[in-house]
């Protein structure tokens, strides 16, 4: 059925893996659209009581696809807002579902990665696992992660990560509290189980009515802030920093940026 992900069903417990393992399970457009409907198909499955978000390989995920971003460079306005709306949709089906969310994440889980991975109900990590909003140093805006990453952090922090663009470690992403919680290497699997069996104990009811209380708390805003989102991200792809960012990432050279 998919393509770019494997989903695998076990005791309650739905498994979402990313799997381009060569590219560091960086996104394309395929798999977002693979991860919507995986999202979709978990929430409607009543077998399905808690999900888990893990990656094949080394890495987490590295966010968005550099190729692909880099076909986008000759785009229309109209269709990089058709691709800013899909993440959108992609980050927001992650965010609404009213089943449990684990995020396991060992290695990299940068830009987009970062999103995916912080924006489960609880985000374990492995000491060696690695977050970042990179997305300056590409001449990219992180806007549709920023209203998310300003409810979890507030906006002083926010400003901090997402214009230095810098890598910071599991120990860290915890005391900023973006990770639930740092599991010794090896172990990572195991607990995860652990946690998921906690979870599927509690009631599927009371679980969903308690996450759909939180998301229409902050509901109202976050429409708003997706909506700004969606513009800022879809003119930043049409600059001419943009373009330099992306040619200079697959050259493997220091970005001229445009003065």
């Amino acid at each position: 059925m998919f393509r770019s992900i494997l989903v695998a069903d076990a005791r309650g417990v739905r498994t979402i893996t990313l799997n381009r393992p060569e590219r560091r399970n960086a996104m394309t457009p395929e798999m977002q659209e693979e991860l919507i409907a995986a999202f979709a198909d978990a929430g409607a499955a009543r077998d399905c009581r808690v999900v888990v978000l893990a990656g094949a390989g080394e890495a987490f995920c590295a966010g968005l696809d550099i190729e692909a971003l880099k076909s986008s460079v000759g785009q229309s306005a109209e269709e990089h807002r058709a691709d800013v709306a899909r993440v959108a949709r992609l980050f927001r089906a992650l965010y609404e579902l009213e089943k449990p969310t684990i995020a396991a994440v060992q290695g990299a889980a940068v830009a987009g990665g970062t999103g995916l991975a912080t924006l489960c109900d609880f985000t374990l990590a492995t000491p060696s696992a690695r977050f970042g909003y990179t997305e300056v140093r590409i001449g990219f805006v992180p806007a549709l992660v920023a209203a998310f990453l300003v409810l979890q952090v507030g906006e002083k922090r926010a400003r901090e990560l997402f214009l230095t663009g810098r890598i910071f470690g599991a120990e860290e992403a915890l005391r900023l509290g973006l990770v639930t919680e740092v599991v010794a290497e090896g172990m990572l699997q195991e607990r995860v189980a652990e946690l998921a069996g906690v979870l599927v104990g509690n009631s599927p009811e009371a679980m969903g009515a308690t996450k759909r209380l939180l998301l229409t708390q902050n509901e109202l805003w976050l429409d708003a802030a997706i909506t700004e989102s969606l513009e800022a991200n879809a003119v930043a792809r049409t600059t001419l920093d943009f373009k330099e960012g992306v040619t200079a990432f697959l050259e493997k050279r220091k970005p001229v940026w445009n003065q």
